[in-house]
């Protein structure tokens, strides 16, 4: 997941984005630092980043533990600055529509969390997380009994096929494709054009399903993390029958804890509860309020004022994905009775100043540059230390393996840039090696970070050309493999909780393209065998390859300096209850909300 150019993160589709889309569409810019400490630093962070587990079939029955304080009863108020940009599950790749997903949707798994950091793998229409053999290269999941839809059909394997063909169909195109790839390799949408609406499937060879219940993928190779994958909003299951194609965008068939009653596009989503709903079966949700009511085109200023004043409705409502305006930020930490109606913690994504290889070919210079950039400054503007924190390396705090103190650059010690170090390291090298292109978005946070580099490049001897590239087309331009710039801000989270989301997506060198991730085109021996060793070992085996990987990558390298964090700091109102940090989604936890009167 990319994020964009701005503070507020979205998750984001790998390939480019059209423009005016949401997944490139921040919130409102901060403006400047606050000025105030956050209750969350990396010496907390471990709790956020603990290793994945695969839960049993014990684990994955319903229903989910209840809710201490817990009551039924009530609409809860979700506001939002933008409409959704998709709810059709093979549509969902940004964390807006992830969100609703897992009111609306089920899949065959699902991540469960414990309110302290730790996070496994359910069984969500499956009976548990999996049941792997051949090394990991087959994997079976089998239905749970009485499973249904809205319309009370019940959901059978020839659903879940469905699902997964549907999403090899031309207009798919904005969901994830790790699973259809790993069947049918990077040109899957060839092997099945029609997405199996006609008489042509997947063969059982890739895709089988023996019975009613069963469901079982063959790869050719070991995809240990495909509990984790399923797990993703965008393979929640569409019943077949009911599939509308292009048009169940705006219709979809629920069968999670709540339906549709209203959807305005752009305006606003009404939810009401699914009667067809099981929580015997389901070990994740509950379903405690009446309903949901999305207000779109709610400004993040806004919202933080009404949750501020916390009058009538604006008791019963949450700031669903936006975050607390940087300009109020004091307004609420300074205010204890407020500041208690607060969730934070870290986004899962990292921002890095990207080295585009094929230019910048000299490691001086990038180690350079690396010691002397001003992480402080770059965090200012991003609201200060609710909106950001240092990054000593390319691991958010959210990733398995996270190593808070692993700090090869001294970013944590010279936040502000190490330049007596960087003059040092560039003392031998050419004057023409130390001219630099520096793209940035024409954004208001986009001018911010380009003063923050220009001046701390300065500083150390480094002339920087300055393009300006407009915001809607950013990653698009540094994407293309033949851009003409040196040096560009990109920021990158995990789709799922492990290092291979991140890892081999931005630093594989097999998958340079235009379009592709790698903004550095990366492409090291080392690093592809690691990548390759840690895609065969299961998760915890795993980690310490990952970590391996990330230490090359990092210190003898070096394709990005590592800058900052991204955080979330949400409000609600203060008849909200059950409201906790979801480590997984980087938002308020959904799934356990109820109102208190």
């Amino acid at each position: 997941m990319k994020t964009f150019t701005s503070r507020r993160a979205r998750r984001a589709i790998v390939v480019a984005i059209a423009a005016g889309s949401l997944a490139l569409t921040g919130c409102s810019e901060n403006t400047g630092s606050d000025g105030a400490e956050s209750d969350q630093n990396q010496d907390d962070a471990a709790a956020q980043s603990a290793a994945v587990t695969y839960a049993d079939a014990a684990a994955s029955t319903g229903p989910a533990e209840e809710v201490p304080g817990a009551k039924p009863g009530g609409t809860v108020i979700a506001y939002q600055e933008a409409g959704l940009s998709h709810l059709d599950p093979g549509q969902i790749y940004v964390s807006d529509a992830g969100q609703v997903a897992n009111l609306l949707f089920r899949g065959l798994t699902n991540f469960e969390e414990d309110g302290k950091g730790g996070v496994s793998v359910v069984g969500d229409l499956a009976t548990d997380s999996g049941q792997m053999s051949d090394g990991g290269k087959t994997w079976t999941f089998t239905l749970k009994d009485g499973i249904k839809d809205q319309n009370g059909t019940a959901i059978t394997s020839a659903d879940v096929r469905h699902t997964i063909e549907r999403t090899y169909a031309e207009f798919i195109f904005d969901g994830p494709n790790y699973v259809q790839t790993w069947l049918s390799g990077a040109e899957y949408k060839k092997t099945l054009p029609d997405g199996g609406y006609g008489d042509k499937h997947l063969p059982d060879t890739v895709l089988e399903t023996p019975d009613d219940k069963t469901i079982v993928f063959h790869f050719d190779k070991a995809r240990t993390d495909l509990p984790q994958t399923l797990a993703m909003p965008g393979y929640a299951i569409v019943p077949e029958a009911t599939d509308t194609k292009e048009q169940y965008d705006k219709a979809p068939v629920a069968t999670g804890p709540y339906k549709i009653s209203e959807y305005k596009v752009g305006k606003s989503l009404k939810l009401v509860k699914n009667d067809q709903w099981d929580p015997n079966s389901d070990s994740v949700r509950h379903q405690y309020v009446d309903g949901w009511d999305f207000q779109f085109g709610v400004t993040e200023s806004t919202q933080t004022k009404r949750l501020i004043a916390d009058q009538g409705d604006a008791k019963n409502a949450i700031q669903f994905t936006g975050s607390v305006e940087s300009t109020q930020i004091q307004d609420v930490v300074g205010d204890a009775e407020v500041n208690k109606r607060t969730i934070q913690g870290y986004q899962p994504y990292v921002q890095v100043l990207n080295f585009n290889l094929d230019r910048v070919k000299n490691k001086a210079v990038r180690d350079a540059i690396t010691h002397a950039v001003n992480s402080n400054s770059l965090i200012a503007g991003e609201g200060g230390a609710y909106g950001g924190e240092v990054a000593p390396n390319l691991f958010a705090p959210t990733l398995p393996g996270f190593e808070a103190k692993y700090d090869p650059y001294g970013r944590l010690t010279a936040p502000q840039g190490d330049i007596e170090k960087a003059k040092e390291l560039l003392a031998d090298v050419p004057a023409a090696e130390k001219k630099l292109v520096f793209a940035y978005a024409n954004s208001e946070a986009g001018q911010k970070r380009k003063v923050a580099i220009e001046d701390a490049l300065t500083k150390i001897g480094i002339e920087v050309v300055a393009k300006e590239i407009d915001a809607a087309s950013y990653y698009e331009q540094i994407g293309k493999l033949d851009n003409p710039y040196d040096i560009y801000i990109s920021g990158w989270g995990q789709d799922w909780p492990s290092p291979a989301t991140v890892v081999t997506p931005v630093y594989d060198g097999s998958l340079i393209s235009d379009g592709s991730p790698n903004y550095s085109h990366i492409n090291d021996p080392k690093v592809q065998e690691l990548i390759n060793k840690a895609l065969t070992q299961e998760p915890t085996e795993a980690s310490k390859t990952w970590q391996e990987a990330h230490h090359y990558i990092l210190e003898e390298v070096n394709p990005a300096a590592p800058l900052w964090y991204t955080k979330q700091f949400q409000l609600y109102g203060s008849n909200i209850g059950g409201a906790r940090y979801s480590t997984e989604s980087s938002y308020i936890d959904v799934t356990r909300l109820f109102l208190k009167s």
